[in-house]
Parts: structure tokens; sequence; C-alpha cells
């Protein structure tokens, strides 16, 4: 192992990921302690999410598959902006916590824009395992592929993104080589919006984390999006806030890292006020360079 070193990552081959001992790694992705105050910080989310519920139309729990939690919500457009592009969120929590419910907060300002919002909910863990909840958001982007135009979509405009362990997800749902086996073709992911994403599993081995994952440090790396990076040309966008932990902040920099290897078309612009759970919220303002970047992804396609 190395030791750790929160400012500079290491390259090994396809590594690029600092490590070290288990208490150090046990304090650098401890997210919930590194803000002052976790339940008035998350409970913004829950005042913007339930303002866009009272005044955003919907169409809520969308099956998209068999398991109890394979549901997703649709913000549509006005029929005007029809068929639209569609940003499709997956929520954070560890992979443990967390609801699509938390997070329709996005949809207070994109579908106004004429970007339509789906959030994705899966299975939590540890009723499930990582590579099913892998599975079922990849089984998601197949439904809304599939039934695009009966909700005013554009199968051929989909961005993916997702903050912290959905930043993971939605790394993996942009990975290549799933997509055929799901019948989409291989372009069916436009572009990515990588929030504080988990993209390097190894380091969470035989942390706290772990409790719930039950991974080994092989299958943490089967799992990871530095083992699995999108095709070149695809257009990414990162960013992780300045009051974050050195763990998030190398984990997107490893990320970042590869993918410009592989020909990745990577924009990054962190936000230095955010700490790890208030750069989410970014995305509900119409003025916010993440919000920004949406638009500017979304044109370009």
């Amino acid at each position: 192992m190395q030791n750790w070193d929160g400012t500079k990552a290491f390259k090994q081959g396809a590594e690029a990921l600092c490590f070290g001992d288990l208490v150090e790694r046990d304090k650098q992705y401890n997210a919930r302690a590194s803000v002052a105050d976790f339940d008035t910080t998350i409970s913004e989310y829950t005042t913007l999410s339930r303002k866009a519920d009272a005044t955003v139309p919907a169409v809520r729990n969308l099956r998209y598959g068999l398991a109890a939690n394979e549901r997703l919500d649709i913000f549509p457009t006005v029929l005007a902006n029809q068929p639209a592009p569609l940003f499709i969120f997956i929520h954070g929590g560890y992979w443990r916590g967390q609801t699509k419910e938390d997070s329709s907060m996005l949809a207070l300002h994109l579908p106004q824009a004429g970007i339509a919002v789906c959030t994705i909910e899966y299975t939590l863990l540890p009723g499930s395992t990582l590579p099913e909840t892998i599975r079922q958001v990849r089984a998601a982007v197949a439904w809304l592929h599939r039934n695009a135009a009966q909700y005013g979509l554009d199968a051929n405009r989909f961005i993916v993104g997702g903050s912290s362990a959905g930043g993971h997800l939605a790394a993996m749902v942009a990975a290549e080589g799933w997509t055929q086996e799901y019948g989409l073709p291989d372009d069916c992911i436009k572009g990515v919006v990588g929030l504080s994403g988990l993209y390097d599993l190894r380091p969470l081995c035989g942390t706290h984390i772990n409790a719930w994952l039950h991974l080994h440090e092989d299958q943490a790396w089967r799992v990871s999006p530095v083992c699995h990076l999108p095709r070149p040309g695809l257009p990414v966008f990162l960013t992780v806030g300045g009051l974050e932990t050195d763990g998030f902040k190398v984990q997107t920099t490893a990320y970042e890292d590869l993918c410009r290897e592989h020909g990745v078309k990577v924009t990054r612009h962190d936000m230095e006020q955010c700490n790890h759970f208030n750069l989410l919220v970014e995305l509900t303002k119409a003025d916010s360079p993440l919000t920004r970047a949406v638009h500017d992804m979304v044109a370009g396609l």
C-alpha cells in the first residue's frame, strides 16, 4: 500500500488513487462526519424536493423491473418542447440510504428550461448487492430508451448524472461494454455529470462502509468505474466540493486523469464553497455552474 497523500494521486498501470491505513481511510470516506450539522444540511433536500413535488408535474413510480424498488419518476417538459432531452439522475446515500424522492428538487429548474428529468430508485444495500444495483440502474436506462416516446423524451439525447454513490452508478451506466446485452446502442448515453463520485471502490474495503458493501479488493476493482471507462469522445463533467475530504477529491482526480488518457472529453469545475451534500443543491439553481454545465452538454448534442 502507498502512504496516504491527499494532494497527489499515484499511478501504476490503470491505478490512480491514494491508499492509506484503515483509520485514515475511514476518516476520508466518512462523508457525514465531514459536515458540522448533517441533519440540517440534508433537510434542505427534503424542503426543496417537497417544493418540486408540489409545483412540477410528474409521472411517478413507473416500474422498470420486477423488484419492489425498481421504480422511477419522470418530470417531463411542456408539450411544445417534446421530444425533450433527458437528464437521468441517480441518488446517492452510500448505496444504502436516500430515495428518488429526495432528488425531486432537480426538477425545480430543468424541465422549465426544456430538459426533462428522471429520478431512479434502486434496491438499497444490504438488501441487494452492488453488482445487482448496477444491473438495476442499467435496466432503468434500457426501459427509458424503449419507452421514451410515450413520455415525450428523445431517446437519442440521454445524459446521466449522480452524486456520491450515485456518481459511481452514473459512471457505471456510462461505461463501455454493457449496452448490447440490453439491446441498446453503444452511444445511448450522450453525457455524464458526476458530483463527488466514488470511482475506485478498493479504498473502501475494510472501512465501516464495507459493512454493507461486502467487497474484497478484487471484487471492488471489478465494480469500479476506473476499471470501466466511458467511450472515447463522450462528454463528462466532474465536480467536487472544496469543503470535502481529500478522499473524495482524489477519487474525482483519479477518474478524471484516466478518462482524459482514454480520450474522454472531460470538463471539471470544482465548487470551492460546497461540502459533500450541499453540492447537489447547486443543480437546483438556474445560474449555477453545474446547471449551466447540463445546459451546455444538452446544447452540444
